[in-house]
C-alpha cells in the first residue's frame, strides 16, 4: 500500500507530514514528499489531513480498488472520501463523524 501526494496540488502546510506515524512524508521546496514509499502502513492519517485533496491512496487489487485512488476532504463534521476508479470515474461516500463510531 503507498500514497500518492499530488504535487500540482500541494499546498506545503506540512499537515500531512506531522500526522505520519512513520515520518514518511517531509517538507522539500515547499512541496510534500513521500519518503521511502514502501515503508507506508496506509493508514490515511495524511489523507484525513490533506484540506487540497494532495494526498491520495492507491487502492490495488489486494483492497478491491484494481488500481484506483481514494482521497478525502473534510467539510465540518463530514468526510467526504471520493474513489477514482481507473476507467476514469468517481464515487464519493460521505460520513457524518459524529456517527461514525456507532456501528
Amino acid at each position: 500500500m503507498s500514497i500518492e501526494i499530488r504535487q500540482n496540488l500541494c499546498i506545503g502546510c506540512g499537515r500531512c507530514a506531522e500526522v505520519c506515524p512513520g515520518s514518511l512524508i517531509v517538507l522539500k521546496n515547499n512541496t510534500a514528499t513521500m519518503f521511502k514509499p514502501e515503508r507506508c502502513w496506509g493508514c490515511a492519517s495524511c489523507i484525513k489531513e490533506c484540506s487540497v485533496e494532495a494526498v491520495a491512496l492507491f487502492l490495488g487489487e489486494d483492497m478491491g480498488g484494481l488500481g484506483g485512488k481514494m482521497t478525502a476532504r473534510r467539510e465540518k463534521s463530514l468526510m467526504h472520501w471520493t474513489l477514482e476508479k481507473i476507467d476514469g470515474s468517481t464515487q464519493t461516500i460521505t460520513v457524518n463523524n459524529r456517527d461514525s463510531n456507532k456501528y
